[in-house]
């Protein structure tokens, strides 16, 4: 796979600094000077207005002398940092702030047209060709019994303006490009928050395709890419205990299913090869069909918990009196309690306890509970079935004085064939399957069922069902 994830974001980055960079440099420098221009001729023009309705216009009514005007307006072109004139519609010029008066010397602008601004109060060009550089003009009309009588012109070098402007495009300029950099970290962080989580859960998913599900990795975050990893490393580790399981129990079916068939090949071809006399035939006979009843327990047993691990599985619910299933199924191992000499104590609530459930499969729970008990316990010993009543739900516990189940055991106890060290001796015709059908069964009635087991002294496993409604009417 090519890596250009990185690649493209750097070049994306980089191109967008670049465009950025040309858009800058190409339209602020325009965009600024038309700004520095219309804000200069607005303050120009309120200036040239306000000369006229005073200084120019007292001036023409004979209200103030020349050299007080001139005066002011060299104070004025002075602050301004501009040029001052005030000029006839003739193009005469009456003063100008750059010059002396001079009353004998006739000063005149040809071809002066006071509508050379057009629609707007302002020009940028030669004044006529009175300059030889370009100048921002401003013409204000000096007006006197509703007649004009001449103009205040203001004239500001555009040399200023484009220096003003410079200075601006390149504040603008330095500013892009310090954002640039401080971009950067924009950079940084998307790399390590976003580009190396994302390559650490790509080298994983390679891995996990490889067929390696046991390849862990982690992701310092807290966000989507975290939570993302650690979906996929569930998931990874889900697999993987799922082949290590499955591994498991193609190893426990071989083993399980090749010991009983070792022992009926090698009977059957002692009694062919006559290594075993015909008068023993019908004891071995015997020892063959006990290991045949072994492999179809076995059969029976993978193909319920087959079953029940099947999804969509369709549980059969009816109501009825879960303490009359308990009293029929502890009545049918009166044998092999009278063997062990062993008590069945039945502790129940009520004469009658209905619950909602799937009443053969609780059948098969109960059998295989109690039968286990029965198994592991000692001589002479008591096995306790108790119903308790609590929440809306029956309680059944099963308990038994036996061998117990080690600490470390514990967790593994309704894995698929497990049988624990203190088990394997007791249990010789065991399949590993009995308390895994248990706890499909209770699981797929949304219930749940634990143990209690000290060893050397005893287990109790305890599974709770909901009541039925009518029970609970009574309740």
């Amino acid at each position: 796979m090519k890596k250009t994830l990185y690649l493209k974001f750097l070049l994306a980055y980089l191109i967008f600094g670049i465009f950025g960079f040309i858009v800058v440099s190409t339209f602020s420098p325009g965009m600024v000077r038309d700004h520095f221009i219309k804000e200069n001729a607005e303050r120009l023009y309120s200036e040239a207005n306000l000369i006229a309705s005073t200084y120019a216009s007292e001036l023409y009514n004979s209200e103030i002398d020349l050299a007080t005007v001139k005066d002011q307006l060299d104070a004025l072109a002075l602050f301004l940092n501009a040029s001052i004139q005030i000029i006839n519609p003739s193009g005469r010029i009456i003063l100008d702030s750059e010059k002396e008066i001079n009353v004998e010397e006739v000063v005149a602008i040809e071809n002066f047209d006071s509508t050379i601004t057009g629609n707007s109060y302002y020009v940028v060009d030669r004044f006529f060709d009175t300059y030889d550089k370009q100048y921002l003009s401003v013409i204000a009309p000096i007006a006197s019994d509703y007649k004009v009588k001449g103009y205040v012109v203001i004239h500001f070098a555009m040399l200023e303006i484009d220096k003003m402007s410079n200075r601006m495009t390149g504040i603008f300029l330095l500013t892009f490009v310090i954002l640039f950099l401080l971009s950067m970290i924009i950079l940084i962080f998307f790399t390590e928050i976003v580009y190396v989580p994302l390559r650490k859960i790509t080298h994983a998913t390679e891995q996990y395709a490889s067929g390696n599900m046991h390849y862990e990795f982690q992701v310092d975050s807290e966000d989507e890419i975290g939570y993302l990893a650690a979906c996929l490393n569930y998931m990874a580790s889900e697999i993987a205990r799922s082949e290590d399981d499955q591994k498991k129990f193609v190893a426990n079916v071989s083993h399980d299913f090749r010991s009983p068939l070792t022992s009926i090949k090698g009977y059957l071809e002692a009694m062919l090869d006559g290594t075993i006399p015909p008068e023993m035939h019908e004891k071995y006979l015997g020892i063959v069909l006990n290991e045949t009843e072994r492999l179809t327990k076995l059969t029976n047993s993978l193909l319920t918990l087959n079953n029940l691990n099947t999804k969509g599985m369709l549980l059969d619910k009816t109501d009825f009196d879960i303490n009359n299933v308990i009293r029929n199924i502890a009545a049918s191992f009166e044998g092999s309690c009278l063997r062990k000499k062993i008590a069945i104590e039945v502790v129940l609530t009520g004469e009658e306890m209905y619950v909602n459930a799937d009443m053969e499969k609780i059948k098969q729970v109960i059998y295989n509970l109690l039968d286990n008990a029965i198994k592991f316990s000692h001589n002479d010993s008591v096995i306790k079935i108790e119903t308790t009543e609590k929440k809306n739900k029956i309680f059944v516990s099963v308990k038994d004085s036996g061998i117990g189940i080690p600490k470390d055991d514990l967790k593994f106890i309704f894995d698929r064939f497990y049988k624990s060290d203190l088990s394997r001796g007791k249990d010789k015709k065991g399949t590993g399957l009995g308390l895994s059908i248990v706890k499909e069964i209770i699981n797929s009635h949304n219930e749940n069922i634990n143990v209690i087991s000290t060893e050397g002294v005893g287990t109790e496993f305890v599974f709770s069902l909901p009541l039925s409604k009518h029970q609970n009417e009574e309740s």
